[in-house]
């Protein structure tokens, strides 16, 4: 008789569904409030989990000899009563804040924009090693630049240099806002397309109550103001006044030559106040250290935070993030107790709880920008953030791959396991920027991600896809991201054996991973050579 693929993962894996099903339960709970960063359900937070991680047998790995790491924040909450009016000529639509569009404020205190010219910039690039500034000779002091979501590669049928239909970095939002504010602009609002953004609008439009965070200190803009998004049939009405067609918009927007230029009699107006709040977070950060090599280390990281208590739907105002992230969290807790039963490794493995990665992979950031253990003697960054819960699979989504050697030990160890490595479905998502593993591949640490597949053992992609697509449309980042006690948590169990398997044979190598050939963050690892000359 042939074992099945969830009784081979169970026969040769330390990880238990159990176990995990147990911490999701409990970190996803409505006590926990929500895991905002900063909000009442911090607390029990941490504490549960450095209480699993040293009951697993992990020592303290944060500052002091503690379990934690202070990462200083800075949170934003925009006030009831703000305002955001679109014009043009006779024509003005007051838009609806959490329906039409999503607005936020970049300063503390009062903001007041009136009768701002608009400005379309097409994708909002700028990207000098390939020739291309929206804003070349352009004056945006005092205007609002309007842009459309991802790359110009992303519908063009071919590569015009940003990696083809999968996201370049600067496809992603924040670099559109970075670029624009550069530029001298006062704001952006950015077209909402569901397929150009990868998450449909609804989204944005729960979350646009949601607070912001920085890391402290905040830097206040005298210059830009604000950023948004616009429902897309609104942003087609708006052009439409203008005389202009979002698609044939699109077409031009793809030349490197495209210039920004004025939305004829287009204007926005925008008022709003919001506080600012300072507080300190904390990451929370456990170690087994390494038999023989204990200088280098292997990093484990998953982020804890949800989004809190804040902007109810249909009256539920807790976001208690069961799937993202309390499912990756409990993954990391229970490879640290897997790690912990076995022989210790050579290497030092450090399991890293993140603060605010939903807020800007903030507590990574601070991290990677005050490291407890080197970056350059870090040997590699493997970071659990899933998707969905699912069942059985017959193969692993490689998040952004192409990167970095260990993506062969990815696959060797999940060939073991009668697992296939593919590709993520969504290239266009950019999901490799927008996790955590991405504050230290942009340090040239070796880092990787990646998640249970959708082909399922019993109900094949159809099923798979299926169910991601109803997370997607329905839970995510809403508060409907609860706890299913029907969840069998098989897939579940069979990313965290990958991540398990692979980190431990990491953590006992005597080789270094490295990023591949002509790979955009090799050069800054190559950098810390020397901190390396002369370890195995």
């Amino acid at each position: 008789m042939l074992i099945s693929l969830v009784a081979l993962a169970a026969a040769v894996s330390p990880i238990s569904a159990d176990r995990i099903k147990t911490d999701v339960r409990t970190l996803s709970s409505d006590p926990f409030l929500g895991r905002g960063p900063g909000e009442a359900g911090e607390d029990k937070t941490i504490v549960y989990i450095a209480q699993q991680f040293a009951a697993a047998g992990l020592e303290p790995a944060g500052d002091h000899g503690s379990w934690y790491q202070d990462v200083p924040l800075v949170r934003l909450d925009r006030r009831p009563g703000a305002t955001l009016t679109l014009q043009f000529g006779d024509w003005h639509r007051s838009l609806a804040l959490g329906r039409d569009a999503t607005l936020g404020f970049r300063n503390p205190g009062d903001t007041k924009l009136s009768g701002a010219p608009l400005v379309f910039a097409g994708y909002g690039i700028v990207n000098a090693r390939l020739g291309w500034d929206a804003y070349a000779g352009i004056d945006m002091h005092g205007k609002v630049a309007v842009v459309l979501a991802n790359d110009p590669d992303f519908e063009a049928g071919r590569d015009l240099g940003f990696e083809g239909r999968r996201l370049a970095f600067e496809g992603r939002v924040g670099e559109k806002f970075a670029a624009a504010a550069k530029a001298g602009a006062a704001g952006v609002l950015v077209i909402h397309e569901d397929a150009a953004a990868s998450y449909p609008f609804l989204q944005l439009a729960s979350g646009d109550a949601l607070p912001t965070m920085v890391i402290a200190p905040l830097q206040p803009s005298a210059g830009f103001m604000l950023s948004g998004w616009l429902r897309n049939d609104v942003a087609v009405e708006m052009l439409s006044h203008a005389g202009l067609d979002l698609a044939a918009l699109k077409v031009r927007a793809r030349d490197a030559a495209f210039r920004a230029f004025p939305l004829r009699d287009g204007s926005v107006t925008a008022s709003g106040s919001a506080t600012a709040t300072s507080i300190v977070s904390h990451n929370v950060l456990g170690k087994l250290p390494g038999a023989s090599r204990p200088d280098e280390t292997v990093l484990y990281g998953a982020h804890w935070d949800a989004n809190g208590q804040n902007g109810p739907v249909a009256g539920d105002d807790i976001r208690n993030g069961a799937v993202d992230n309390a499912t990756g969290t409990s993954e990391l807790i229970e490879v640290g107790r897997g790690i912990a039963r076995g022989r210790r490794t050579a290497r030092t493995v450090v399991f890293a709880a993140w603060t605010a990665e939903e807020k800007g992979l903030l507590g990574s950031e601070y991290y990677a920008a005050h490291p407890i253990y080197p970056l350059a003697t870090t040997a590699a960054v493997i970071n659990l953030d899933p998707h969905v819960v699912l069942p059985a699979a017959r193969d692993i989504e490689l998040i952004g791959g192409g990167r970095v050697s260990l993506e062969a030990d990815l696959r060797r160890v999940a060939g073991a396991h009668r697992l296939s490595i593919v590709d993520e479905p969504a290239i266009e998502a950019g999901w490799y920027f927008r996790s955590d593993q991405f504050s230290f591949a942009k340090r040239g640490v070796p880092a990787i991600t990646f998640r249970a597949g959708r082909n399922l053992v019993e109900g094949g992609t159809a099923k798979g896809a299926a169910l991601v697509a109803d997370y997607n449309a329905r839970r995510y980042h809403q508060p409907s991201d609860a706890f299913e006690p029907s969840w069998s948590f098989a897939g579940t169990v069979q990313e965290a054996t990958v991540a398990y398997e692979l980190g431990v044979q990491v953590a006992n190598a005597a080789t270094w991973p490295s990023w591949n050939t002509g790979t955009d963050y090799a050069t800054l690892r190559a950098a810390t050579n020397g901190d390396r000359k002369g370890l195995q």
